[in-house]
């Protein structure tokens, strides 16, 4: 059973390795409809965006987490966004299950906000720095200190049912656009117990 479920979660988060080897069409906004595997999404400027799924695709649950939650060992994927106390400033933090280790591993420019950078790796180090943290995040080519400041969202990434992707839920998911302009997806992250997926 946990190699099943390691190999769904794997094929889900592969979309962040993905993220690295070419320009990827990131779909962000809440589900307006699901026909037919056509997930319709409604964006944050208001337009909608339809996006074809595939026969078999896989829904990761994103749930809410706590800064304590961040510890050394873990492997995490950051979004940041300038400097910090001489690191990089953090406006999230995603925590993955152990059987996600290693995916999308690196430092590499995002698209959350302008100049926000994705790191993802191990936390080698956590530093209290009042009510904020002090990482140092490992991933093979390097590292990179991160500041995470108490207001940062963190969540939880994890196995979901394919019942969480309805009408009203917040969705983000990395799409691949064919040559028509046409959207398709094989995995969708979901928020859960009313978490909005922060990235």
């Amino acid at each position: 059973m946990n190699r099943i479920v390691a190999g769904i979660l794997l094929a889900a988060f592969s979309a962040i390795s993905f993220a690295q080897n070419a320009p990827p069409a990131r779909v962000r906004g809440t589900v307006e409809k699901l026909e037919n595997n056509v997930m319709t999404v409604k964006a944050p400027d208001g337009k909608t965006v339809e996006v074809k799924l595939a026969d078999n695709y896989t829904v990761v649950g994103v749930s809410k987490a706590h800064i304590a939650d961040i510890g050394e060992g873990k492997y995490i994927g950051t979004t940041t966004l300038g400097e910090r106390n001489g690191a990089l400033a953090a406006l999230e933090v995603h925590i993955f299950p152990e059987a996600m280790r290693g995916v999308g591993e690196g430092h590499y420019p995002w698209d959350l906000k302008p100049d926000s950078k994705m790191t993802n790796g191990n936390v080698a180090q956590v530093k209290s720095v009042g009510k904020d943290r002090m990482l140092t995040v490992k991933y093979k080519d390097g590292e990179q200190k991160v500041a995470v400041p108490a207001n940062a969202k963190v969540v939880l990434f994890g196995p979901a049912e394919k019942s969480e992707l309805k009408k009203g839920s917040h969705i983000f998911c990395v799409a691949q656009r064919a040559p028509d302009g046409s959207l398709s997806a094989a995995r969708v992250n979901v928020g859960v117990h009313g978490t909005i997926p922060p990235m």
